[in-house]
């Protein structure tokens, strides 16, 4: 009976996983345009890398402990299922003063936090971004103090998500970051140009404020009614969102650290360092962040219902299917990047205050970033299975562990080898495929995966890209001595050709090569046709 429950609710599951996979890509997108209306009119300047220094703090709050996924929601979720037995009624008694006592413990803790920060940000700044002239350290200060209610509104937002999720609502937490892109996009076209020092920073506060007035409508409706409780220490569900909340704190943070590492030695490269090498990571995550989305999200409650079910067989298919479907996807985003990268962030981003220079200082560190995303897909994949098996201990453990390895390889590539912006997305490429392989080896302590076809399949694929990437490099030198066109229309054509070409060789060379999952892949698309 059991089984046949969850095979029944297998169907909505991954629905709702998908519907939450296109709005993701539909709020990438829309960051996208962002960015690129930000690059127009601030190029890569000290006032960008000083809103992008300051950013970084807030945005702990906002995006990574209060973000969907994040400890906020997930706590929450995780306590909150088990105290309301139906959907259908008003929160009890006890739910709503466990409601109160965390939004109070909450607001307490990021108002503390947020004082300090708003007293303290040029020490504060100046500790980040050490390397930086007095100029650069007073203007971060500055936006920082303008972003300051982004720490109390990340933590109430985090629980917001967390209650609209286990109420099955599950497209206004996963549409809500939408509502900060829009109000950057309008604010920074609105300002006059005179007027747009501070208007990155303004514009993120007020789109971080529309996001929490946009979801208490909601929970209101539900019936969570917010009454100060300072019952901290009686409370033993509240106890139990402590145990879980702070080693998720803790595991989410690390990331963090990870980035104030990359501020300290980008501090001393260069103007506009920072802010070309955040460009070059939301390049890198608009096609692998809906790549890696579009089928993680729906395999993950895959991997944890055969876990429940001790199909560790399931869980090796599974795996080996997913993660080689992505390796298959993720060679030709590759070639993209080397081949017509540098001609795609022209096409994107080169207008207004955003130069050739600015072009090249973002392109530069995408190409080192690029090689990360085999091993970016092998670990997002794996950790997966980890949570599966409910360990996030080691996942944090691993991802704690390169901090120091980011420390040196940042220390040589930077202080010691002189390599610029490269060296930042160089360093981090390879503390992802460190983080890959050591979880990639861990996961046998639960079970023996079978890696040897998915490598097998890789080595497959990678010899197709090598020729694939070979052909499309000379096809496009080619094309720049013999096309002469302007600048957008050459671009265009460019890219749109080295794509034609790129997968015109690399699916037959896949085939011919017999990699299963091309070959599958082909099938299926083909039936499809036939039929229609």
């Amino acid at each position: 009976m059991s089984t046949a429950i969850n095979e029944d609710k297998t169907p909505s599951l991954l629905k709702a996983a998908w519907i939450i996979a296109v709005v993701t890509i539909v709020s990438k997108l829309i960051g996208f345009i962002r960015d690129i209306i930000i690059a127009n009119y601030y190029g890569a300047s000290m006032v960008s890398d000083a809103y992008y220094y300051a950013y970084q703090i807030p945005s702990l709050s906002l995006i990574l402990l209060g973000g969907v996924g994040g400890p906020f929601h997930s706590a929450t979720v995780a306590i909150f299922s088990k105290l309301i037995p139906s959907l259908n009624e008003k929160p009890s008694e006890v739910v709503n003063k466990l409601y109160s006592t965390f939004m109070t413990a909450t607001i307490i803790f990021f108002l503390a936090l947020s004082v300090i920060m708003y007293i303290f940000p040029r020490q504060l700044m100046g500790m980040i971004i050490s390397n930086g002239s007095a100029e650069m350290i007073s203007l971060a200060a500055a936006h920082l103090q303008i972003m300051t209610p982004l720490l109390i509104i990340g933590g109430i937002v985090g629980i917001y998500y967390g209650i609209l999720i286990i109420y099955k609502q599950f497209m206004l937490p996963n549409l809500s970051p939408i509502i900060m892109s829009l109000a950057i996009i309008g604010i920074v076209i609105a300002v006059p140009n005179d007027q747009k020092g501070y208007a990155l920073a303004w514009a993120t506060t007020i789109g971080a404020i529309l996001q929490l007035i946009i979801q208490y409508p909601n929970i209101k409706k539900l019936g969570y009614k917010l009454k100060p409780n300072f019952e901290f220490t009686h409370n033993p569900h509240f106890k139990e969102i402590c145990e879980l909340l702070f080693p998720a704190i803790l595991s989410s943070t690390v990331g963090q650290i990870h980035i104030y590492v990359d501020m300290f030695f980008t501090s001393s490269i260069s103007e506009g360092a920072w802010t070309a090498i955040g460009y070059a990571n939301r390049v890198f995550q608009f096609p692998v962040g809906i790549l890696v989305t579009a089928f993680l999200v729906p395999l993950f409650p895959i991997f944890a219902r055969l876990v429940a079910d001790k199909d560790y067989d399931g869980i090796k298919n599974y795996f080996n299917k997913g993660v080689g479907v992505l390796f298959f996807g993720a060679i030709p985003i590759i070639i993209g990047i080397l081949v017509v990268g540098y001609d795609a962030i022209r096409l994107i981003f080169e207008r207004g205050l955003f130069d050739s220079t600015a072009t090249f200082m973002v392109t530069e560190a995408l190409w080192f970033l690029s090689v990360s995303i085999i091993p970016y897909v092998f670990r997002d994949s794996i950790t997966r299975v980890y949570y599966s098996f409910n360990d996030s201990a080691t996942p944090f453990i691993v991802a704690f562990s390169s901090i120091v390895l980011k420390l040196i390889l940042n220390w040589i590539l930077i202080s010691k080898m002189h390599f610029g912006i490269g060296g930042i997305t160089l360093s981090t490429s390879l503390v992802t495929l460190f983080n890959a392989l050591v979880l990639g080896i861990l996961i046998t302590k639960k079970l023996k995966m079978d890696y040897k076809s998915l490598f097998i399949n890789l080595f497959k694929m990678t010899i197709a890209g090598i020729i694939t990437g070979a052909i499309c490099f000379l096809c496009a030198v080619e094309f720049n001595n013999l096309v002469k066109l302007p600048l957008i229309p050459f671009e265009i054509l460019k890219i749109t050709l080295i794509a034609i070409v790129c997968l015109a060789i690399y699916i037959p060379l896949n085939l011919l090569f017999k990699m299963e999952y091309a070959g599958e892949l082909f099938n299926r698309l083909s039936a499809k046709f036939l039929r229609k």
